[in-house]
């Protein structure tokens, strides 16, 4: 499995060459809170014609290293894979706290960026006080509601029992960790200053950052697409996998 080392850390990433369009930038995918790879489908993940990169960050998935609790100090680190991996201006999509991560990359390096993909995300992403604090004094029962919140009524279970046990492999420091970054994350008065080409992808049934907030990032930011996936929850990546998989390749046609 191709890694990268980054101040001691060793991280790990998945990629797909899908060489037929070399003049397409890059995609980067970076998952959300206690995630990994995984959490982005294979239809996305090998998007056909395109070159995607997939992240595990640290903590997270293979990687080693220690999680971040600050959404900045994420960014770096996808800066670091930037560097090192040598990526030309690239397309980065990010799925909950990986969309405050991206929103904060567009902010701090636009010029590093070809365009943007936000999926389930906002520019403020409060927690609730019970999964914060649960995490770390119940995990058992705040995990198995996470795995509820995160997922529309018409989910498969099997997704459901899936993210469960994926989740509960990340220590709870992590997650707590990724939790706390997301509370603190707010960048409401500043989103409207992102200028990347900017696709923004949600379920309407997202119980973690309801469609509200998309809406907003789409009014906010100045020549955005939205794309509402109807009965989507949270996870709507791969509860609609088909759905993602098709807009996100057009987006980057049109690009």
């Amino acid at each position: 499995m191709p890694t990268v080392i980054l101040s001691g850390e060793r991280l790990h990433y998945r990629l797909h060459e899908g060489g037929l369009r070399p003049s397409s930038p890059p995609l980067v995918l970076v998952h959300g809170a206690g995630g990994n790879v995984m959490h982005w489908p294979g239809e996305l993940r090998r998007l056909p014609e395109h070159t995607v990169y997939a992240l595990d960050l640290p903590g997270h998935g293979e990687s080693g290293g220690r999680g971040r609790t600050d959404i900045g100090a994420y960014v770096e680190v996808v800066r670091g894979f930037a560097d090192v991996l040598e990526w030309p201006p690239f397309v980065l999509a990010g799925h909950s706290m990986g969309g405050g991560i991206a929103l904060e990359f567009a902010l701090r390096y636009p010029k590093r960026l070809a365009g943007l993909v936000l999926v389930g995300t906002g520019a403020r992403l409060r927690v609730a006080p019970q999964i914060l604090t649960g995490i770390l004094d119940d995990f058992a029962a705040t995990t198995e509601l996470l795995a509820t919140w995160t997922h529309g009524e018409r989910a498969d279970p099997n997704l459901l029992r899936l993210y469960l046990r994926r989740l509960r492999e990340v220590d709870p420091q992590v997650i707590h960790g990724d939790f706390a970054a997301c509370d603190a994350f707010d960048r409401i008065a500043d989103v409207a200053r992102i200028t990347a080409p900017t696709l923004i992808l949600c379920g309407d049934a997202d119980r973690m950052t309801p469609v509200k907030f998309s809406r907003y990032l789409a009014a906010q930011i100045a020549g955005a697409q939205l794309v509402e996936a109807p009965g989507a929850g949270h996870m709507v990546a791969l509860e609609q996998p088909a759905v993602v998989a098709e807009a996100v390749a057009r987006f980057l046609a049109g690009l």
